[in-house]
């Protein structure tokens, strides 16, 4: 008997065909490149591409903000179940409690059919910013702020979350961090979800489950740890080479550099980081974004490591005042779409996902009778 081709963690390996998106040459969804949709187009367009499969036209663009719009809401019970969470409860945590519990309240939670899953998509595409803007103010003791129906996506969850309306620059680059996290193929909790779903369960779990994945620091939580990289690095350049050649010394992981795919280099992590420095300028926090820049030259020159999208966007949201813990549920808040776009694809075209392993237990042994043993 031939042993099948094993390669750990499965990298390299083609697990399934998709439409949505594809990480060869760069990173495209439906063949369109990153950044021309960077240039050309909102995260609110991006959204729409990746749930029905092409950019939308004015009218359609519209209509589709109003869908969404609509659905800005949460179910009291789940409010009431946000405040009485302990106080300690994560942000990610809290979102995938409240993803779990809104399939209660959508009708269509067992419909698998295609229409019912994207419109399932666009309510969570709603609600999961309203989540997460929720639990931040009832977590401190606050109030909800209302969802406005007038502004996009980024404009609204900067608004739930301070109270006041972001510039136009703010809302632009939070708005490029929503584009380039929205898809990545079969990536781990992307794949995860698709799983869940061929086994005909429904979007609701899927991504539950695909929130569960992103919550591992080796896959969402990278971007949480680089501004906790560069305070501990120093404030000089001369400090900053010094502690990141002593880190590399010591084998130490620098969160934020290196992908299991892009090997020369991550380009969202170069689009997103003009944005970034950007608003650090306006923000006076432009020394973090030096001190990146040493942390960058000294990672290519000794391990030949580039940074990966984590790393700026890190960034990008300490110099938009956005506390940590909101860092990942934000990737969450985007890669929605990627996540559904995915799981509708998957039950479009089903078949169950179930791997062989490479066994090496003991070979096959009889049962000693309890009285013989030891």
């Amino acid at each position: 008997m031939t042993t099948p081709a094993y390669s750990p963690g499965l990298e390299g390996v083609i697990a399934g065909e998709t439409a949505i998106g594809t990480v060869e040459g760069g990173l495209s969804y439906r063949g369109y490149f990153v950044g021309d949709l960077v240039e050309h187009a909102s995260f609110d367009e991006t959204a729409y591409l990746l749930l029905h499969g092409e950019l939308p036209t004015a009218a359609q663009l519209a209509a589709f903000r109003e869908r969404v719009a609509a659905a800005r809401r949460l179910p009291p019970p789940l409010k009431d179940l946000l405040a009485a969470l302990p106080k300690w409860t994560a942000p990610l945590d809290a979102l995938r409690t409240s993803v779990s519990a809104l399939a209660h309240f959508d009708q269509d939670a067992s419909d698998l059919s295609h229409d019912a899953n994207v419109r399932k998509a666009e309510r969570l595409l709603a609600q999961i910013p309203v989540a997460i803007a929720d639990h931040y103010h009832l977590s401190r003791g606050g109030n909800p702020l209302p969802a406005r129906q007038e502004l996009d996506t980024a404009a609204n969850f900067l608004y739930m979350i301070r109270g006041t309306d972001p510039s136009p620059e703010e809302v632009k680059a939070l708005d490029v961090s929503l584009i380039l996290y929205a898809e990545h193929e079969f990536n781990a909790s992307t794949f995860a979800a698709r799983v869940i779903a061929s086994t005909l369960s429904d979007l609701h779990c899927a991504v539950t489950g695909a929130i569960g994945a992103l919550k591992g620091p080796l896959h969402g939580g990278a971007n949480e740890k680089v501004v906790d990289i560069l305070t501990a690095a120093g404030d000089t350049p001369e400090a900053v080479e010094k502690w990141v050649r002593d880190a590399l010394a010591r084998k130490e992981r620098i969160m934020g550099f290196g992908h299991r795919v892009y090997k020369t280099g991550d380009v969202r992590a170069g689009i997103l980081k003009t944005f970034a420095r950007k608003v650090a300028d306006a923000a006076g926090t432009a020394g973090i974004e030096d001190r990146a820049d040493v942390i960058e030259r000294v990672m290519a020159a000794e391990k030949n490591m580039y940074p990966n999208l984590d790393w700026p966007a890190g960034r990008l949201y300490h110099a938009m005042r956005l506390e940590i813990p909101l860092y990942t549920p934000i990737f969450a808040m985007s890669r929605i779409t990627g996540w559904a776009a995915h799981v509708i694809e998957q039950l479009d075209h089903n078949r169950l996902i179930r791997p062989r392993a490479l066994y090496t237990g003991p070979a096959r042994r009889p049962v000693t009778p309890i009285g013989e043993r030891g």
